[in-house]
């Protein structure tokens, strides 16, 4: 009987280390040097400044990812359900506005109403007034918008957005956030920072070979566009005007936190908002690809995921940080949009049945 038992319990070994080992995967992790982490130190000190934010329901829906606001002031969220919710200017009153069937993400509105919508299942859509949604973009430069991330508007009308990762698409994985964890785990360099001419009506790609291309702000001045690469933790700048037009530097990189979106706000602010501090296994198994590999098989919950962490910051044109809020304890966590208004800043999150927003002036903030 002993020995019955011992022969069962080699065999079972033998075959989940068979399954750690070999198990096909949709990953094939690429080797790469993590930049050193500063953690929570310097201009990223721990403090509790995000906290109390005041939370705003949105009908039965969560995961509002971003927020933007019309000419009259009335607050739309990009949730999870795939509906833009609207609320009142005062937060009042959410209604279900329109369901794109899909999963928007990063949102803003045009000079003509008109909102623009990064629909991580479907591409770079725009809703009229009315509700009736219109596909911008599928497809660019003949590759498929497979994951469609954040967007922004530029003065001429322009519009700059993100495509996560053209390996992983948010609809094929299961879902943005599980697409998300392939290719950040896979580190490939599928993202793009893209176009849309309204004038052509045709989609290009500005700059290639990204890690997780998430967030986009264009320029106070209109000269360049900021992109979160959220696999590599850091933001790109690429110029889009002057002399410098066409090339690409990093503005500021070694973040403590996974950058998900970026936008422009008052005074030359950018804000950026964290999804969820560093993993030091992650960071650890940047050059060993085969272990990976084995982390990718083994059960979800024993994967590494995000964590509950309030963190947003504020940083200048030349990467300074200009202000950093935090919640440690989470109560209203991952973190992955700020939207500026005169009185407010709006926060989105990837879990929370609710959006935050919270008063400037209770953070001293102009």
């Amino acid at each position: 009987m002993f020995k019955k038992i011992l022969w069962s319990l080699i065999v079972i070994i033998v075959v989940i280390v068979l399954y750690l080992v070999a198990w096909p995967v949709p990953i094939d992790p690429v080797a790469w040097d993590a930049p050193p982490n500063p953690g929570y130190t310097g201009a990223f000190e721990v403090n509790e400044r995000l906290k109390g934010v005041e939370t705003l329901p949105i009908a039965d829906n969560h995961a509002p990812e971003d927020i933007a606001l019309d000419s009259q002031g009335r607050i739309y969220a990009a949730t999870h359900e795939g509906r833009i919710v609207r609320l009142n200017s005062d937060g009042s009153n959410p209604e279900n506005w329109v369901d794109t069937k899909g999963r928007p993400l990063g949102i803003d509105f045009d000079r003509k109403g008109n909102l623009i919508v990064a629909d991580a299942f479907r591409g770079l859509l725009s809703i009229a007034p009315d509700g009736t949604i219109t596909e911008l973009a599928t497809t660019a430069g003949g590759v498929p918008i497979r994951f469609a991330d954040d967007v922004d508007v530029a003065a001429d009308g322009k519009i700059y957005f993100s495509d996560a990762s053209t390996k992983f698409g948010a609809k094929e994985s299961g879902g943005a956030y599980e697409a998300s964890l392939l290719d950040i785990n896979e580190h490939g360099g599928h993202g793009r920072l893209l176009v849309y001419d309204p004038a052509t009506d045709v989609a290009k790609t500005l700059l290639d070979g990204l890690n997780f291309a998430n967030g986009v702000a264009v320029s106070h001045d209109q000269n360049y566009v900021l992109v979160n690469e959220t696999g590599s933790y850091r933001i790109i700048r690429l110029w889009i005007a002057g002399p410098k037009k066409g090339t690409s530097e990093t503005l500021i990189g070694s973040l403590p936190s996974f950058p998900d979106n970026i936008s422009t706000g008052d005074n030359g602010r950018y804000w950026v908002a964290f999804v969820s501090p560093r993993n030091p296994l992650i960071d650890k198994l940047a050059g060993k690809p085969f272990m990976r590999k084995v982390i990718q098989r083994m059960p979800a919950f024993m994967r590494p995921k995000a964590v509950a962490y309030g963190h947003i910051i504020a940083i200048d044109g030349e990467g300074k940080v200009l202000a950093n809020l935090q919640d440690p304890d989470g109560s209203y966590p991952i973190n992955t949009s700020v939207t500026e208004t005169k009185d407010y800043l709006y926060i989105g999150s990837l879990v929370a049945p609710v959006l935050a927003r919270l008063k400037k002036e209770k953070i001293g903030l102009r």
